[in-house]
């Protein structure tokens, strides 16, 4: 058999990528890239998608761990960013590894949701001992804006995968997305955890950085009074047939 570059296995990638419609910006058109060479990178190396998961794990609780410790500067700031977008590449790139291989397993797709539960928990957490450790804006009801952010978060993550599950269940039909709007993708961008992930550009100045951070927060709650209500209407929609269903 004749060995494949990496030229080779990222056009393969190239071509086996899953749909782009309604995909934040980000996601769409950085993380997807960068992962699809990372992913070619570890097929060519041997590495197994799990692997690549736990990378991911292990890049983001660096940066995460730092931003706890370490009191913000510029070089932080760049350091943390670094971790936090290849941490996000990487989890891209395990579920590319895994489709070029022939498909993924219940372990990798158990391992990847749990990896991302505890990022999302542990870096507003992570923000919070920051600014209460640090005090750089001496003023204690900042520390309210990462508490928010992290209930927010952890409500998203966990709405998102529950509706997916009753969806499967319930033979819900999979979410309406129309073509390939590259407005959309931006409009969504802020939900995107990669642009969090560019945010802590300006963690070594905190009073940029809160406003920043602060903004996002407020983007990712008007989606999620959004999503939640589209949830709503939707699971109430199922549930007469799931009625019919016990009753038959």
């Amino acid at each position: 058999m004749t060995r494949r570059s990496l030229g080779d296995v990222v056009a393969e990638l190239a071509r086996a990528q899953k749909s782009s419609a309604g995909t934040p910006a980000y996601s769409r058109f950085v993380n997807r890239r960068i992962g699809r060479y990372l992913a070619a990178a570890a097929f060519l190396a041997g590495r197994t998608p799990n692997q690549v998961s736990l990378a991911s794990g292990f890049c983001s609780l660096i940066g995460i761990v730092l931003i706890a410790l370490v009191e913000p500067s510029l070089p932080l700031a760049l350091v943390v960013t670094a971790l936090l977008v290849l941490g996000y590449a990487l989890d891209s790139a395990d579920g590319q590894l895994a489709r070029l291989r022939g498909g993924g397993s219940p372990l990798g797709e158990w391992l990847d949701h749990m990896i991302d539960c505890v990022k999302v928990a542990l870096l507003h957490s992570a923000v919070l001992i920051s600014l209460y450790r640090f005090d750089a804006l001496s003023n204690e009801l900042v520390l309210l804006i990462p508490l928010a952010y992290l209930c927010v978060s952890t409500v998203m993550f966990f709405g998102l995968i529950l509706i997916d599950q009753l969806r499967r269940r319930h033979g819900g039909a999979k979410p309406n997305v129309r073509g390939d709007s590259v407005v959309k993708s931006l409009l969504i961008a802020p939900t995107d955890y990669g642009i969090l992930c560019l945010v802590f550009l300006a963690f070594g100045r905190p009073s940029l950085f809160i406003v920043l951070y602060a903004a996002m927060l407020a983007a990712n709650l008007v989606f999620l009074l959004a999503a939640i209500a589209k949830w709503y209407r939707e699971m109430a929609a199922l549930q007469p047939a799931a009625r019919v269903e016990v009753q038959g």
